[in-house]
């Protein structure tokens, strides 16, 4: 993969030498107008993040390639990481990291189990994870630490990553990503939005993409749809994450600017969780065929319930003069097709299996 000239970097040019990264993200994705039913014409925009890496598409790979290109600087060959059991998060480390040469270890939550979960936990598998279900969050506390005390007396260098991928250095991926809006806004390729929808899981794109958007100048405000009821994130911790990676930028470079960075910058939707993480809800099944209609791939775990929120808040007059911008996270890669080997659920651990067998009773 042939590197790109980041924004991020042409403005903090310390930065690239700081902080390294493997180029899996094809930079700039798309900004194109987006003809939904019930908004205004001109008025809505999508941020094709679908089309992010080859590999595996959508948000992930924009974090993953800073915390892999960490992982690789300091030697490390197993990656640990913990999420639910269709943690997309996972399979996209998984796969991005075998393409590196480095393992992944996925310690798994139980969530709702749908035919895409199914589908996920057969494609971590094929592609190399070793994976562990341990129930709940406490269960996952537990097995995390044990993993990396076994991948330690292996000599593997493990690097923990925390769910999402959201940590300082994961969500500079994010601060990139508001860079290059901010490009492409004085380019003209597309206007600059007032508002910004975007899902939020474990929190870090919307900390990141605040951020960067605060750094790169533009006045775009992100709304983010909460997704989770599984250690949600609030406007406050988002704002401690998001000042702690401004602190990683300014050890990195000094020249980035301090800012002031609070709770109030931060806004979430919470009206479109249903009954919690990975269980679908009407708006979102509607979202999802509206957007079918329209060309988009998305899921009812996160990116429809983003569309979702801004089909109801256009229903109710809610959206305002716009611009508005949904940043569509969903990998639209066909990672089964280029998967390494095939797999069953047969093929699965035995403790993945009981969790599958726990959430059929």
């Amino acid at each position: 993969m042939a590197d790109v000239d980041l924004p991020l970097y042409r403005a903090f040019p310390a930065l690239e030498r700081a902080l390294p990264r493997v180029p899996f993200v094809r930079a700039p994705t798309p900004v194109e107008g987006l003809a939904l039913d019930g908004v205004a014409k001109g008025l809505l925009f999508v941020k094709r993040d679908d089309r992010s890496c080859p590999l595996y598409g959508g948000n992930k790979p924009r974090k993953l390639e800073f915390l892999l290109g960490r992982a690789l600087a300091r030697g490390s060959r197993t990656l640990i990481t913990t999420g639910g059991l269709g943690t997309n998060h996972g399979l996209a480390m998984t796969i991005l990291g075998r393409s590196v040469g480095v393992a992944s270890v996925l310690v798994l939550v139980d969530q709702p189990v749908t035919a895409g979960v199914r589908e996920t936990l057969r494609l971590q598998f094929a592609y190399g994870a070793k994976q562990i279900a341990a129930g709940n969050v406490a269960g996952a506390a537990v097995q995390t630490l044990r993993a990396l005390a076994t991948s330690v007396l292996r000599g593997e260098r493990p690097q923990f990553v925390p769910t999402g991928g959201s940590s300082a250095l994961g969500d500079v991926g994010f601060v990139s990503a508001g860079f290059e809006l901010a490009e492409q806004v004085r380019s003209g390729a597309c206007p600059e939005p007032e508002t910004i929808y975007l899902p939020v899981g474990s929190g870090g794109s919307v900390a990141g993409l605040t951020l960067g958007l605060r750094l790169a100048g533009l006045r775009s405000r992100v709304l983010g749809v909460l997704v989770t009821d599984i250690l949600p994130p609030s406007s406050a911790s988002l704002a401690r994450t998001a000042r702690s990676t401004l602190r990683l930028l300014r050890r990195a470079d000094p020249s980035v600017p301090q800012l002031e960075i609070r709770a109030g910058e931060f806004s979430l939707a919470r009206d479109q969780l249903g009954p919690g993480y990975g269980a679908s809800t009407p708006a979102a099944t509607e979202a999802l065929a509206a957007a079918k209609a329209l060309g988009l791939q998305l899921d009812t775990t996160y990116s429809a319930k983003a569309l979702a929120a801004i089909r109801e808040r256009a229903a109710r007059g809610e959206l305002g003069a716009g611009p508005v911008l949904f940043w569509d996270t969903y990998n639209t890669v066909d990672v089964a097709a280029a998967a390494p080997r095939a797999a069953s659920e047969a093929d699965l651990p035995a403790s993945v299996k009981r969790a599958l067998a726990r959430a059929s009773r």
